[in-house]
């Protein structure tokens, strides 16, 4: 036989554009417009509802940047349409919408008169159904149409004005397109949701099976009885050509695909949050209305904050969620706060992720979430699965580490073993995707593509727009339909996700195991990408540990009102600012503007608290106490005590050398060069020099900064081989007089790092261990990447950097690609690298990427360079990135241990904090062994007065020690991260104190009953 394979296909492609779709809706007519267009920002419906409309002309300009109009559409439905069974009368409306990237263009949402929501208008979902209005045969509504203008531009990273309302100009960037009133053949639209998923799935089959050409032999059928000039009074026909390749049958072991309604909505990315709002509002009501006409769907739904702004912007919405939970169609999942970023948000902050947003869920819907849901976050610490497992949850879910740049996953079901041994069941749906469309193309590379054939038979499918919202559509869903049982495909069935993980489990038995961080090989960048973002969130977690601390303390000890509702309030506004394209730096200006504004607010809340709670217990008076939130002693000042310091150790004594300076202080001696480097750095209780001979520590270097795709997201690993090291000082200079003996020795550096002016001060205090070096910068680069490097003479086989409850050893050799490709990495507040019995750690006060590398000297010994990446200026999405003034800390502690990177990381992010009062305060709890660090101390969040303390094994080794409390309880026992009781292995409950044999890394909350 002739191939003319490729003839049918074609032509069925024009006949479906030119025939078939314009068919769909085969008479319509045009509808009367008004509107109104909000001076600023968008305004409650009914304030709306009472503005004068002035007439509207159809296909006009509208919308500058960021703004909304609203339009009221109305008319009357002409007689006869919509009265016979296999049609319906729907008002499309189509505001000037592109082909592609739905959720990154204008949208709207539709209201009736009442104020009622009716559903969105999205690209992918133009129609309001007649039935829907309420209005009998007449039309009467509005939309809120959002000028939100497309920053993606196509993916080109191309510099963009858009992401700054200041900026983004005011002429219209839309023309209304058609709105009118139609009469819907659903005939013709299920033929047409035929021919969609039948052309899909011919496409993706070999083209030596018998399958693919008998579906294209009943296309070809279809084709020929197919009337062009009455498609709607043949389309049955058509739909009977293709009835029997639609009827059968999948293969017996054809994979099987749980599919669940889904829309990842970001919290914040090309859009402010104050969108996003609206956003979810036109993603829900959409969902709710499809559930209406299809009671088997399934909508999966993360993020408790984006049901939390329903609640509190659109009640009557939030009401039909609340029922269509109950009916088990809105399904919520997750159980976190936002889908955050998990390399850089603290422990403690991802404790409260799941605390926050599973006791949402638990008080809103009843519902106890048993997945953990991050599809788009970019990278996973070895700590999560420890964390999920703490807060009563069992199932891990992504797919974000398909994007892997160099090495692909070996499973997509397994389970994930964490940092402390902790395993969590754990799926990569195969079609590397969280908003699928359920095309054939998507279906069939789900199946080729899972890795777990033989042992595993099903995956997850979220299927939905995604990003920018929208959700599953009704095609979605009739696609879904027809491939239920469909041959050549796999089997689709909808579901829930709780439904697929709990069938998955049972039949992959043994599993296969992944151990420690699933680190994306891509995105590196988003460890450095807006400092003052990073910086914000650094201090936030840190004050809101002392204001915990101080106010559960007054509490205690003086009956003090615990502000729970407010520090609640605190927590979740910084927990919102840990989306996963907030804190990691690749979201607008516009949103890392209100990040920033968000993070002052913070701080100064916070501050007035920690103030209040301070003086309330430590009473009136004028001595000067060191409050010490650390888990550690500082100034004589026990851990979590207040107390007047005691100054340790002698003074420091400053020498001039060679037109440097030695700053020495009995326990390290530091060397610092003419041109402002770290030239030599010892302690004294080894006598080893840290610096590498040769070489220097506070080497700034600047690189170029010119990744291929994704700017603020990707740091390329070519950017080493553009560096310009700045070893020229403008100025060295000493703030006390050379040659005497003074408190505090500061040496202060000036240089120029391209057109920046850079102000270093490298600071030695009395009795301290470390070096201190504080780098403030006026920012004024362009893509470029600012390093501060130290060359180390320790020959270190890997580095240990800290992350949530611990610390994770990385290779600093480059044997593998797995550890090539971890070029820049992620650390906390500190990272250590070491040989045995030695070691120096460097620790930040808001810094998180990092990079360590090795080289082997002629003379044998062994160069380990950690470098600390300070600043970025990326050009997309924000092309000010990091323009400004930014101030970095920086510690180096030669001869540490991890013990001392431990404790050097509290002590350089716990600044000492004096306050006057009539006595000190006495620790709320004491730990006996310093191993054991109490993360925090609150109240119970039931009101009931509890303290709860949680508390880790933080050296990586099993460590045993005894917490007490230092206030009247009647007993204590442990509890999860939701403080409910639960068995936790190696502790001891007693009346008052709690003895603990901890594994490495363990982490346990205890709670003690007042």
């Amino acid at each position: 036989m002739h191939d003319d394979r490729r003839l049918t296909e074609v032509r069925l492609d024009r006949f479906l554009r030119e025939r078939i779709i314009p068919a769909v809706y085969p008479r319509s007519a045009p509808l009367e417009l008004s509107s109104w267009e909000v001076p600023d920002e968008p305004v409650p419906v009914m304030e709306a509802l009472q503005q004068d409309f002035a007439p509207q002309e159809h296909g006009a300009p509208w919308g500058r940047p960021w703004s909304t109009t609203w339009f009221r559409i109305q008319g009357e439905v002409p007689d006869s349409w919509g009265t016979t069974p296999d049609t319906a009368v729907e008002v499309v409306v189509d505001l000037g919408f592109g082909t592609d990237l739905p959720g990154f263009q204008c949208e709207g949402i539709a209201w009736r008169p009442d104020g009622s929501i009716i559903k969105a208008v999205s690209p992918r979902s133009q129609y309001i159904p007649l039935k829907l209005l309420g209005s009998g045969m007449s039309v009467d509504f509005y939309v809120e149409a959002a000028a939100n203008p497309d920053l993606s531009q196509g993916w080109t990273f191309a510099a963009t004005p858009f992401g700054d309302k200041a900026t983004s100009g005011t002429a219209p960037i839309y023309r209304l397109g058609q709105i009118f009133i139609a009469e819907l053949n659903q005939t013709v639209w299920e033929l047409q949701q035929d021919i969609w998923t039948l052309s899909g799935l011919m496409h993706e089959l070999p083209r030596d099976q018998p399958r693919r050409h008998e579906i294209l032999r009943a296309l070809e059928r279809m084709l020929d009885v197919l009337d062009p000039d009455d498609v709607p009074g043949t389309a049955a026909a058509g739909r009977a050509a293709l009835a029997g390749v639609l009827a059968g049958p999948a293969n017996a072991s054809a994979h099987r695909l749980v599919a669940t309604g889904h829309a990842h909505i970001d919290s914040a990315w090309l859009w402010p949050v104050r969108e996003t709002v609206r956003k979810c509002a036109r993603t829900f009501s959409n969902v709710v209305a499809l559930m209406d006409e299809n009671p088997e769907f399934v909508f999966s739904c993360s993020s408790a904050q984006q049901l939390a702004w329903i609640k509190e912007y659109y009640p009557e919405l939030f009401g039909r969620i609340r029922e269509k939970a109950k009916s088990g169609q809105f399904v919520p999942v997750g159980g976190m706060w936002v889908e955050s970023d998990t390399n850089m948000p603290g422990g403690e902050a991802l404790a409260r992720q799941f605390l926050e947003g599973k006791s949402f869920f638990l008080d809103e819907f009843g519902v106890e979430c048993q997945e953990a849901w991050l599809p788009d976050s970019f990278g996973y610490s070895g700590a999560l699965p420890q964390i999920v497992k703490a807060a009563g949850t069992k199932w891990f879910l992504t797919q974000k580490i398909s994007w892997n740049q160099v090495n692909r996953m070996p499973h997509h079901t397994f389970n994930w073993e964490g940092i402390d041994g902790t395993r969590l069941f754990t799926h990569f749906p195969p079609v590397d995707s969280y908003s699928s469309e359920l095309s054939g193309r998507e279906l069939a590379h789900a199946e080729r593509n899972y890795r777990d054939h033989g042992r595993g038979t099903m995956s997850l499918v979220p299927f939905g727009y995604g990003d920018g919202g929208g959700g599953p559509t009704r095609e979605m869903l009739a696609a879904a339909l027809r491939t239920a049982d469909l041959e050549g495909s796999p089997k689709v069935q909808l579901g829930s996700a709780a439904n697929f993980f709990a069938r998955a489990q049972a039949e992959y038995d043994p599993l296969p195991v992944w151990v420690g961080e699933m680190y994306l090989e891509l995105h590196r960048g988003t460890y450095t990408s807006q400092a003052n973002t990073k910086r914000g969130n650094r201090r936030s977690e840190h004050l809101l540990r002392e204001a915990e601390l101080w106010c559960a303390t007054a509490t205690v000890r003086t009956g003090y009102r615990y502000p729970a509702e407010e520090l609640k309030r605190l927590w979740r506004l910084v927990l919102l600012q840990q989306f996963h394209d907030i804190l990691p730096g690749s979201a607008i200006a516009w949103v890392h503007q209100d990040a920033e504004r968000n993070y002052a607010a913070v701080a100064d809340h916070l501050e007035v608290i920690i103030s209040g709670a301070a003086a309330e217990v430590l009473g009136a008076g004028e001595r000067d106490f060191l409050l010490n939130a650390a888990p550690h002693g500082r100034h004589g000042v026990p851990a979590l005590a207040g107390a007047e310091p005691v100054r340790p150790g002698q003074p420091v004594r400053v020498t001039e050398a060679g037109g440097g300076y030695v700053l020495d202080n009995g326990l390290i001696r530091a060397v610092v060069s003419p041109d402002g480097l770290l030239a030599s750095l010892t302690d004294y209780a080894s006598g080893r020099e840290a610096i590498a001979p040769g070489h220097f520590g506070n080497l700034l270097e600047l690189h170029r900064d010119t990744p291929n795709a994704w700017d603020a997201w990707d740091i390329d690993s070519f950017y080493r081989r553009n560096v310009l090291a700045l070893t020229e000082a403008h100025s060295v200079t000493l703030e006390s007089d050379p040659g005497g003996e003074s408190t505090d020795a500061v040496v202060v550096v000036e240089r120029l790092a391209g057109a920046s002016p850079v102000t270093q001060r490298i600071s030695l205090s009395p009795g301290a261990d470390s070096l201190s070096i504080t780098t403030t910068v006026d920012w004024q680069e362009r893509e470029k990447l600012l390093k501060l490097g130290f060359a180390l003479d320790v020959r270190a086989d890997r580095s240990a950097a800290e992350t949530q409850f611990g610390h994770v050893f990385r290779d600093t050799h480059v044997n593998t690609s797995w550890a090539a490709a971890k070029f820049e990495i992620c650390a906390h507040r500190w990272i250590h690298v070491g040989e045995p019995g030695y070691g120096v750690a460097v620790s930040n006060t808001s810094t998180y990427g990092h990079d360590v590398t090795r080289d082997v000297r002629d003379d044998g010994g062994t160069t380990t360079t950690v470098r600390l990446s300070l600043l970025r200026a990326p050009k997309f999405p924000d092309p000010g990135a990091d323009r400004g003034r930014h101030e970095l800390g920086v510690t180096i502690r030669p001869g540490a241990s991890i013990a001392d990177a431990v404790e050097e990381g509290y002590r350089t992010n716990l600044a000492p904090r004096i306050a006057k009062g009539a006595h000190g305060i006495e620790p709320l709890f004491t730990m006996s062994n310093p191993a054991l660090v109490i993360e925090a101390v609150k109240l119970a969040e039931d009101g009931s007065g509890d303290v709860v303390v949680r508390v880790y094994e933080s050296l990586g080794e099993r460590s045993a020690g005894l917490v007490t409390a230092n206030f009247e309880v009647t007993g204590a026992y442990t509890v999860d991260l939701l403080e409910r009781p639960v068995d936790a292995p190696g502790v001891t409950a007693g009346r008052n104190s709690a003895e603990l044999v901890l594994r490495p890394f363990q982490l346990v909350t205890l709670r003690f009953v007042r």
